[in-house]
């Protein structure tokens, strides 16, 4: 794993610099986004009561931004059609949006920034946390498929399939009393 890359907090003077990040990585790295929706997702969550401003990080590599991700509370619903969010605390966090600069795709950077972040979650006592994206990658840094855990996506955005939907422990069986569906639109509820 990359040890040059400096994981902090961002901050309000990266707000400008993680947009054009986001823009860039998202709109050469993907087939499914320009980055426009992306950055109004981040503003939804920095505006919302999920947010975690400790949780939210940027990546530095000698004193550039590198990459943009955040960790944000997420609650469940128990019912399958995603009607009834559980208010109760289940100490779960969902992770996105993930996001490298174009510039630095392929050389390591997302995976040291997950692997960092995952740790900064387990110390700040978080029992899991979920994700979607590809699973290839994801995968590699220690998620297994949600379903495995109980949790299982509702609506939103559309899966390509269900090893996109993802969750990793903190520490064995932290998961294990935990379970529902993840609702995307939980920002509304």
């Amino acid at each position: 794993m990359r040890n040059d890359i400096i994981i902090r907090p961002e901050t309000h003077k990266d707000y400008k610099e993680i947009i054009s990040l986001i823009l860039r990585s998202f709109s050469e790295g993907t087939d499914y986004s320009d980055g426009t929706d992306i950055i109004a997702l981040v503003e939804e969550i920095r505006d919302s009561e999920y947010y975690i401003p400790e949780l939210s990080f940027v990546a530095e590599l000698n004193g550039k931004i590198v990459g943009h991700f955040l960790f944000s509370r997420f609650p469940l619903s128990s019912s399958k059609n995603g009607n009834y969010i559980d208010k109760e605390e289940k100490n779960i966090v969902m992770l996105a949006p993930v996001a490298v600069h174009a510039d630095y795709f392929h050389q390591g950077i997302g995976s040291a920034m997950i692997t960092r972040g995952m740790e900064k979650v387990r110390e700040a006592g978080f029992k899991g946390v979920t994700v979607e994206g590809d699973y290839h990658f994801y995968n590699r840094v220690g998620f297994r498929t949600s379903s495995e855990f109980q949790i299982y996506p509702t609506s939103g955005i559309p899966l390509t399939e269900p090893r996109c939907m993802m969750c990793q422990e903190m520490y064995e069986g932290a998961l294990e009393n935990i379970h529902g569906y993840i609702v995307y639109m939980y920002y509304n509820a």
